[in-house]
Parts: C-alpha cells; sequence; structure tokens
C-alpha cells in the first residue's frame, strides 16, 4: 500500500449500479466485500448507494460521493450490453469525452488473442479521456480510475481481482481494529449498560445486533476503535456489563 498518514482520516463511498439490485433479481455482495477490504487497510466506509441504470441518477450520486469522501468505488454497468451506461455516465460527471480506448481493445486480445471483437464487446473499452485503466485479471475488460473515482465491475469475481489490481494505488488510513462479545441476553437488556460504556468511551464505536438462535435471543457486541488501549479498555467494560448481567436472578 501506499503511504498512511497517522492522523489522517481515509473515508469511502460505494455507489451500486444496476436495475437487477433494486428488483432484488440479484443479490449486493460487492458492497460488504469492498467494506471488509477497505477496513483492513483503514479506509473508512462512510456512505453506500444504490442507483438504477439511469444517467442523471448515477452522475448526481458520483458527483455528490466525489465531494464528500476521499474515494468513491463504483460496481456494475461497464459490460456489453445497451443498459450498461456506467462509462458514458461517469463521463458525464467528469466533463470529458468517451471513446473506444486502444490501451483496453489491447488488453482485451491479449486476453483473448483469437476472439472477435464485436461492436458489443467494444462498448467495455470505451472509456472516458483522462482515466487510467484497472486492469481485469479474470475477463480481460477494463474497469477504469478517474479522479478520485474507481470504477469497477459488478459480477463479484471481477470486482474482487479489480480491487485488488487497485490496491497499491490507494492512499491509506490508520487501521480499525475490533472486537466482538457474544451476550446470551436480549438487546434490550444490555442496551443501557452500553449506552453508559460509550458514554465513558467516546473513541470507541460500540455497536450491537440481536439475532435469534432459533430458542432464544442473543446480543453480538462489536467494540471498534483505531487505538488499541482504548479498544481494550472497552472491550472489558462491556464484558464486566455481560458478566453481571447474566448472574442469575439479575
Amino acid at each position: 500500500m501506499t503511504d498512511s498518514a497517522s492522523d489522517q482520516s481515509v473515508t469511502a463511498g460505494i455507489l451500486v449500479i444496476g436495475d437487477e439490485i433494486l428488483s432484488g433479481r440479484t443479490k449486493d455482495s460487492n458492497s460488504g466485500y469492498i467494506c471488509e477490504y477497505l477496513s483492513e487497510v483503514g479506509i473508512e466506509v462512510r456512505e453506500i448507494r444504490t442507483v438504477p441504470d439511469v444517467s442523471a441518477m448515477i452522475v448526481e450520486a458520483v458527483d455528490a460521493l466525489r465531494e464528500r469522501y476521499t474515494y468513491v468505488f463504483t460496481t456494475g454497468g461497464i459490460g456489453p450490453t445497451h443498459d450498461d451506461i456506467t462509462a458514458d455516465a461517469i463521463a458525464s460527471a467528469f466533463g470529458v469525452g468517451i471513446d473506444i480506448d486502444e490501451r483496453a481493445v489491447a488488453l482485451m486480445r491479449h486476453r483473448y488473442p483469437n476472439a472477435d471483437l464485436t461492436s458489443a464487446r467494444l462498448r467495455m473499452a470505451r472509456i472516458p479521456q483522462g482515466a487510467d485503466l484497472i486492469e481485469n485479471a479474470v475477463s480481460g475488460a477494463p474497469g477504469f480510475h478517474i479522479g478520485n473515482v474507481f470504477v469497477m465491475a459488478g459480477v463479484p469475481r471481477i470486482m474482487q481481482s479489480m480491487l485488488d489490481e487497485i490496491g497499491s494505488r490507494l492512499k491509506t488510513g490508520r487501521r480499525i481494529f475490533s472486537e466482538t462479545i457474544n451476550a446470551p441476553m436480549p438487546e434490550g437488556k444490555i442496551a443501557e449498560p452500553l449506552a453508559k460504556i460509550a458514554e465513558a468511551h467516546p473513541d470507541v464505536q460500540i455497536g450491537s445486533y440481536p439475532h435469534f438462535d432459533g430458542t432464544r435471543f442473543l446480543t453480538q457486541i462489536v467494540v471498534r476503535s483505531r487505538e488499541t488501549d482504548k479498544l481494550a479498555a472497552a472491550k472489558s467494560a462491556v464484558e464486566a456489563a455481560v458478566a453481571e448481567l447474566t448472574v442469575p436472578d439479575k
């Protein structure tokens, strides 16, 4: 990774593009993967949006996110079909032209030397002017990077390959560490103690996530911080609260 600044917060927004996501036909797994990947290198994802294959909505979302965050990562809409309009929308957002990029064509020909690059396939070689390519080790057709926006495929395996390829380009921040405490009780029972712990540990994020195991309600408590000593202190406080509340007749 590139140099990281010890006190600098590096932030990101994720834009998921596609009618199929909003209709429920395709389940979005990419945003969760990106969040985990970025968290490991100290980049904090602060917003995730999903928009349909509508140019104006893509432009509006890209403009808002790139103004607000260090990086924007988009997935979807850069394939060979008529409704793959992400590249055109990104070009519009940046006010630049778009055309077939010979660098992209070369990558595709290298991957498929004997394939016929039809007009449909060549749609995947249309890149906004001034953009850098994101190589695609899975199927050849690249994504691209322009300004602080990284445009990637929607197919999870291809997106993951592209994310690995751009990792070295990213400015990283301080890693956020986390610990998980399992509480054998409903969320409501632990809510008041957690509120007090959160107030006493302002540099630690504390989240509670209830679930049902088939017979009883349980709560998973996650504490997160960039400071390992503060994380440890908050974790100990949560564990003590859980232990007290699990004493019989409490």
